[in-house]
């Protein structure tokens, strides 16, 4: 039956039939079992991942080891083979830590993609399962309502005003109206196959069921999947501008390593010798691996966020993270609790309790009929309530007041449906009555108020006093209550298909329900977080203004009371350049509708800001795409506003977001610390080779010294460098500018200045040695700038704050692996073997005191310049 194509030719009982299946029961677990055996995954063919052993090889990939292993080989073949052996596992070892590293990135990107991969809901054994997408199988019935990402090739067996997005198969924007009678044709084009559901496509209105007929490469996506390309291989900005740094550093280096390599030439030094030296210096001082550390450092920091509950889905939002200057967020469910509960009622000109639950009398008979019957959310067998939060709140005041929903469906069973929408503000069900039909409307009191003639009360039906109920609404509102208004309409039959405007008219008023939906607490906290952190939240919702200004001002949003609140409609009366006047003043936007969040991020990013954006309905997708960080929710949020985003809040909580700031803003500190530390030591140790000729020294360092350096500072504790806890006053600065250089701040007159005295007092060790008669005078060099390079690295895990302040062991990590570097240099000086590896000699007790004190120079001096920036004398303003 997979090899079968004209599916949209059989009727829908057919396909079941054909299929071995039922739309309403589905099949059976085993079934299902046998067949994902036998069709496999569903998913598109991916670009083969590169093996462990791939990762492996690919460090010794760079066009300058592949020199240096070659000279060693040569070196070890005229005579020195331990020389020879040193350099090789030297690099080696070099190697296996890049490895484990890349591997561990790999990991969490792969971990990554798993916790991204789409949900379905289908029906299995007569219930509702949700399951991953690549298990779906041939004959799975699949449920689809507005906002989810097809996730198979289905043949259609339900539809309820369904319009799917095809766009990305067809190419035609608008959305197409599916049905589920077969296409007698054979030939029809894709696009007139209105009874089949394609992969790839977007549910945009309405809600259906389907069969899966077609999996993985063998449905129409499928068929083009070649063309399309993986996303996942793009560099972020940060990346590529190192990238393009590093080239031109590799320039200058191979340039310095070749002047070198000339010099050594022209004073006589042996032809080998000086050519392993500059190549052994052109391996330490490219900074091939710095696009590389800031791949890793991103993957592994994406991974570490997930426990934080946020799901990155693309890399480059942790870099932009840093920058964010606005959050504009929802507020149902991100800053609140999204556990809605009815506390009120208005009907017939009074407000109740709902504790004060009245008799059945009209209209709070009709009003629970309203809540319970228009409403989609539904008791499991448990008996707990199940649905949209709201709908779920509807359903269980109802139930309370004494109306069972199933016991209510049976003698007035739904026969048509208009589903919410954002532009309407209205959900309609049109229900069987005796002998006629009633259909009752819920929706936003200004909508539904608009339409409604009559008002029903215990003396029967009156003219609707339209301003009075506004001003009830608005009392309800003002009190922090999300406020819904219910209505119904008498048909003698049911209406045909006509527009919702034809039949959500004259409609006679029920009453009020007011819902309270509590803010989160640690809401307050994180809004306060923000502001101090140069950061402007923004409160939009499609709540009344009253209800968004009283939750406003309670999270701290609004400083008053009576702060200002802009409403849809006022939005849309100002055009781009009027608005872009006030967009930087507004903190709370309310009754507005998804398409005008674009409006909001386009006017701020217009003004230079950096815009978050929350989303997590079908109409939000095009604003989470806009914003320059799209945010979507994990547990409410459907499939369309996931794709289109580039973080998932997997507890759609506020406060997650700025934690997500704040991770971003820690993860780039630590980024640029590695990078002043890897930049700065390299350059010290081009300087000391370089201008050692010129002031008639030998040449300071062999190349197993250059290599042995670069293994023990720019190995662990450089990695350990990344793993610098969070400054404090992380979250007290302004954000950082979107083209901000990396080098900013004082950085790249820190990486100068530092790596000429690294090099000057290596140089003077040298100098002082040697012109003294002393030995030593080589390892007494080497010893300095090994050292140097540790001191320096303690000095530089934070801009501005001392170490001493910070405490030498509060990144124990860092701590470690500088203390192993030290007894790693001790025990290549004094241990007998190693001297004869590394060309060196024990040194005197009062040599290595001169050592550490002339490194301690570096650690004292970078102390000193950060008692400057601290103070506003250098760099900073």
């Amino acid at each position: 039956m997979d090899h079968f194509k004209l599916w949209h030719t059989l009727s829908a009982e057919e396909t079941a039939q054909k299929l071995k299946t039922t739309s309403q029961a589905g099949l059976s677990h085993d079934e299902a079992v046998k067949r994902y055996a036998q069709y496999g995954a569903n998913a598109l063919n991916e670009t083969k991942r590169r093996s462990p052993w791939r990762m492996l090889l690919d460090q010794f990939s760079e066009f300058m080891i592949l020199v240096l292993i070659a000279a060693a080989i040569i070196s070890g073949i005229v005579g020195d083979i331990e020389d020879t052996i040193a350099i090789i596992v030297i690099i080696t070892l070099n190697a296996v830590i890049g490895f484990i590293q890349e591997y561990r990135a790999e990991r969490s990107m792969a971990a990554l993609r798993r916790m991204s991969e789409a949900t379905v809901r289908v029906m299995r054994e007569n219930s509702i399962h949700t399951i991953n997408a690549s298990e779906l199988v041939l004959g799975d019935a699949v449920l689809l309502e507005a906002g989810n990402l097809i996730s198979a090739d289905l043949r259609l067996t339900e539809s309820s005003q369904l319009k799917i997005d095809e766009s990305t198969l067809t190419g035609e924007s608008v959305s197409v109206d599916k049905q589920t009678n077969s296409i007698p044709h054979t030939d029809a084009p894709l696009g007139d196959k209105t009874c089949l559901a394609y992969k790839g496509t977007i549910v945009t209105h309405g809600r259906g069921r389907g069969l899966v007929v077609a999996t993985g490469m063998r449905t129409e996506l499928g068929k083009i999947a070649s063309l399309l390309v993986d996303g996942d291989q793009s560099k972020t900005p940060m990346q590529k501008r190192l990238a393009d740094f590093g080239k031109k550093l590799a320039v200058a280096a191979l340039a310095i390593c070749t002047l070198v390599f000339a010099i050594g030439i022209v004073r006589g030094e042996p032809l080998l010798l000086m050519f392993m030296t500059a190549v052994s210096l052109a391996v330490a001082a490219i900074p091939e691996a710095l696009p590389a550390v800031v791949t890793i450092s991103l993957a592994l920091g994406a991974h570490k966020m997930v426990k934080q509950h946020a799901l990155i889905r693309r890399l480059p939002a942790v870099e932009t993270l840093g920058s964010v200057t606005f959050i504009c967020s929802d507020k149902t469910g991100t800053l609140t609790q999204n556990k809605m509960h009815v506390t009120s009622l208005y009907a017939d000109h009074q407000h109740i309790k709902i504790v004060q639950i009245p008799g059945h009398d009209e209209p709070w008979n009709a009003l629970f009929h309203a809540m319970a019957l228009s409403n989609d959310a539904h008791q499991d067998s448990h008996g707990k309530v199940q649905g949209e939060p709201t709908e779920a709140a509807l359903l269980h005041a109802a139930l309370e007041a004494g109306w069972d929903k199933k016991h209510l469906e049976n003698t007035m069973p739904r026969l048509k449906e208009l589903a919410f929408d954002s532009e309407r503000k209205c959900m309609t069900t049109f229900h069987r009555e005796a002998d006629s039909i009633i259909a009752y409307t819920k929706g936003s009191p200004e909508a539904l108020i608009a339409q409604c003639i009559l008002t029903l009360t215990s003396s029967g039906e009156i003219p609707t006093d339209r301003a009075a109920l506004l001003q009830v609404a608005e009392a309800m509102a003002t009190d922090g209550l999300r406020v819904l208004a219910f209505a119904y309409r008498k048909w003698p039959t049911l209406p045909d298909d006509e527009p919702p405007e034809y039949l959500e008219k004259e409609l006679v008023f029920l009453g009020f329900a007011g819902l309270i939906d509590p803010p989160r607490s640690e809401a307050k906290q994180a809004v306060a977080l923000c502001k101090s952190a140069g950061i402007t939240p923004v409160m939009i919702t499609g709540d009344h203004p009253a209800t968004a200004r009283a939750i406003a001002h309670e999270l701290g949003i609004l400083k008053n009371s009576d702060g200002i609140v802009m409403t849809g409609s006022e939005l849309s009366r100002l055009d781009q350049q009027a608005f872009e006047a006030q967009v930087e003043h507004v903190r709370v936007y309310a009754r507005v509708d998804p398409m005008q969040k674009i409006k909001i991020v386009k006017a701020l990013q217009d003004k230079g800001e950096v815009v978050a954006m929350t989303g997590d309905g079908v109409n939000d997708a095009p604003a989470l795409k806009t914003a320059d960080i799209g945010i979507a929710m994990g547990k409410g949020g459907t499939d369309v506003a996931r794709e289109a985003a580039h973080m998932v809040l997997l507890d759609d909580n506020f406060a997650t977001i700025v934690h997500a700031v704040r991770y971003g803003r820690h993860l780039y500190d630590n980024i640029r610390k590695f990078v002043r530390y890897a930049v700065t030591t390299n350059s010290a140790e081009i300087w000391t080779i370089f201008l050692a000729p010129f002031l008639g020294l030998p040449i300071p360092l062999l190349p197993i010294h250059i290599l042995w350096i670069n293994l023990v500072t720019d190995g662990l504790p450089a990695l350990a460098l990344t793993t610098e806890p969070a400054e404090k006053d992380i979250m007290k600065r302004p954000p950082r500018r979107p083209n901000e250089s990396l080098f900013s701040h004082g950085m790249w007159q820190h990486m100068i200045w530092v790596g000429l005295l690294m090099a000057a007092i290596t140089l003077l060790c040298q100098a002082w040695a040697y012109h003294s008669g002393e030995s030593h005078w080589q390892t007494m060099a080497f010893t300095v700038l090994t050292l140097s390079q540790l001191a320096h690295v303690m000095a530089i895990r934070s801009d501005k704050i001392s170490t001493f302040s910070l405490g030498f062991f509060s990144n124990r990590y860092l701590a470690m692996a500088v203390c192993a570097s030290i007894l790693l240099q001790m025990a290549i000086i004094y241990m007998p073997t190693l001297n004869a590896i590394f060309k060196t000699q024990p040194l005197t007790l009062s040599e290595l005191t001169i050592c550490f004190a002339l490194s301690s120079v570096i650690f004292i001096a970078v102390e000193i310049e950060k008692w400057l920036v601290r103070t506003d004398r250098l760099y900073y303003s």
